[in-house]
């Protein structure tokens, strides 16, 4: 009987969360409604972060008909990309740019989706897809940095497989052997080559998408069907049809930002804001260039990688990536208003360390 109780309470609880009799047009189209307040603008960011992945996908697969992934000819087809196809270099900068956008994208969208308390029962399985597409996201950042092969990406890939060898040291036993091992298995050898190369490419171009397409298609479809959160604390009373207009809504925007991106991939191309040559071809046997840091989504990690011992940071994102993935059951009973302070404080504390995290690291070295 109790093997038949807990069987029980299992399905139900999938049910609940999975609820698929409201697998249907009329349910998920015709009468879904979304609730209007002051957070409803909080609703596109999920939308957003789609439209600039489905770019992401297109340019990508254009450059691929033009990409060579070896370290002898990766370099000089991105430049022949952005020097001599036509058009070559305006989709490369849109897919600079909607890379960078669609990382912001995906973090407000976090912490929205936080301060709303929008991953309440029975929504837990939203909020888990959500964390495993924010990992995807920022490892789609990390692989597709090394594919140009010049001087910055190879020496920054470097400097972030050296973190994973560097858990070794904080490893008892035969266990502190395991990060050298993994970060091998990653770089496919004791060095960064070819090998690194081919992975970093696997990863980015076939194995992060599958991942992707298959955690977001479970994301749509539960958001689908638990349709939008009331994402305040007092029922809303003004709602909006989902269709048609929501999604024309919806829609409106993704053409104004489509715009926008086209705007900044023709008129500014993201590697300007760049101090250093980007496209020096990497030299094994070069120096690393001065002032390297990562791209700007990493910088929350690097500078307090720079300040502070190695253990504490990795401590702090342990913690973080902990209470991330059991949200749901931890804040179940905390309030909109303290969830709210708390997102409010996590984009302050990104944004601080994003813009000014290299002017407090002055400051700090510099013993002021």
């Amino acid at each position: 009987m109790a093997k038949q109780s807990r069987l029980k309470y299992v399905i139900d609880a999938l049910s609940e969360r999975l609820p698929m009799e409201k697998l249907s047009f009329e349910s998920m189209v015709q009468k879904k409604e979304v609730p209007l307040h002051k957070m409803s603008w909080a609703y596109y960011m999920g939308g957003l972060a789609l439209f600039f992945f489905l770019t992401q996908l297109i340019t990508g697969v254009m450059l691929l008909f033009y990409y060579e992934p070896t370290v002898s000819d990766a370099h000089a087809s991105v430049e022949y990309i952005t020097q001599h196809v036509v058009w070559g270099d305006l989709i490369r900068n849109l897919h600079t740019w909607s890379s960078s956008l669609m990382i912001l994208c995906v973090m407000v969208h976090l912490l929205t989706t936080f301060a709303m308390k929008a991953f309440e029962a029975p929504r837990e399985l939203t909020w888990l897809t959500g964390v495993g597409l924010l990992i995807i996201t920022f490892m789609f950042g990390f692989t597709g940095y090394l594919l140009p092969w010049h001087q910055i990406a190879v020496n920054a890939t470097k400097v972030g497989l050296q973190s994973i060898e560097y858990l070794g040291n904080y490893l008892p036993g035969f266990l502190a052997e395991w990060p050298t091992m993994i970060k091998e298995i990653i770089q496919g050898g004791p060095t960064v080559g070819q090998a690194t190369l081919s992975r970093f490419y696997a990863l980015h171009v076939v194995i992060l998408p599958l991942c992707l397409f298959g955690l977001l298609g479970l994301h749509l479809l539960s958001v689908q069907l638990h349709g939008m959160s009331q994402g305040i604390d007092k029922p809303s009373k003004k709602q909006e049809r989902f269709f048609p207009f929501f999604v024309l809504k919806d829609f409106s925007l993704w053409g104004i930002v489509f715009l926008i991106t086209f705007i900044l991939a023709l008129c500014l191309p993201f590697e300007s804001f760049f101090s250093f040559p980007l496209f020096e071809p990497y030299d094994p046997l070069g120096s690393t260039p001065d002032g390297i840091k990562p791209e700007w989504y990493f910088l929350f990690l690097f500078y307090p990688l720079e300040l502070l011992p190695f253990w504490v940071v990795l401590l702090g994102l342990m913690i973080v990536m902990g209470v991330l993935t059991f949200t749901p059951w931890i804040f179940k009973s905390t309030s909109r208003k303290i969830l709210t302070i708390i997102s409010l404080l996590s984009a302050a504390y990104l944004i601080i360390m994003t813009l000014f995290g290299g002017i407090i690291y002055e400051w700090v070295k510099g013993g002021h």
